[in-house]
């Protein structure tokens, strides 16, 4: 079954420029990003992972080459056209509101409804549905700072099914999560990208976890940035390159790291 692309980039370098010059984190990256496929971003910490991210959905400009979103330069979007195609979860607090559940998921419609944000009935009917799949209608009249954190990541995630774009793309969904939930969410975005058929691409440190649940991995390290299926990043020995420490060593028999 061929899969498509949803997005792809062509000799990407990422990085930033100052007064005096310019650095560059990762150069010519050609990676790409297929429908129905769950896909880790993983790598040391300040390797450049949310650099990669912001750069790929338009957010910081590319140093050279480009990113393409449905075939379509991703620089060349309209901000409404992109918030169609593309919906982005950060990790980031959210401002105080008295907002409840079902209220910030259906702010993933604010794409598409008018300019006054009066829902239609195809737009609430994309709320319920984006609420069930994430098993948490049974929260839509609770007040946004009234649930935990595992739900209201559930929520965030929630909220970008409802802006009903074929890529999602999450920085770190796991980061302040016990491992009962963090389970939970993996599991979560997999059953997601299976049942919708959407991508969704996520960064995170919790390697072992993204090892066993992901269709395809993305390893950035100083040297390198490869793509490609857990099982055959373990036969090339991709993970053993991924911290540079003695004390931690990966074990492709396991496919997992020990600690020395």
């Amino acid at each position: 079954m061929k899969m498509n692309n949803i997005l792809t980039t062509s000799n990407l370098s990422i990085g930033y420029k100052t007064k005096k010059s310019t650095v560059t984190i990762a150069e010519n990256l050609n990676l790409n990003l297929q429908e129905g496929k769950l896909i880790a971003l993983i790598g040391a910490n300040g390797i450049g992972k949310s650099t990669l991210l912001r750069t790929i959905t338009g957010i910081q400009k590319p140093l050279h080459g480009d990113a393409f979103l449905n075939g379509k330069k991703i620089s060349s979007y309209e901000p409404l056209e992109l918030a169609q195609n593309l919906s982005i979860v950060l990790t980031e607090k959210l401002p105080p509101s008295n907002l409840t559940v079902f209220e910030l998921v259906a702010l993933g419609r604010q794409p598409y409804t008018n300019w006054i944000g009066t829902l239609s009935a195809d737009d609430i009917e994309k709320v319920n549905i984006a609420l069930e799949l994430t098993q948490i209608s049974h929260l839509a009249t609770k007040k946004h700072y009234e649930i935990s954190d595992g739900q209201l990541q559930k929520v965030l995630i929630a909220r970008a099914l409802a802006q009903d774009t074929p890529l999602i793309i999450l920085d770190e969904p796991t980061t302040h999560l016990d491992l009962l939930h963090k389970v939970a969410l993996f599991k979560l975005l997999k059953k997601l990208t299976h049942e919708t058929g959407k991508c969704i691409l996520f960064s995170t440190h919790d390697i072992d976890m993204a090892i066993q649940l992901s269709d395809e991995m993305i390893i950035m390290t100083p040297e390198t940035v490869v793509q490609d299926e857990p099982c055959n990043l373990i036969s090339k020995g991709s993970f053993n390159t991924l911290f540079k420490d003695e004390h931690i060593v990966f074990d492709s028999e396991k496919g997992k790291f020990l600690i020395r």
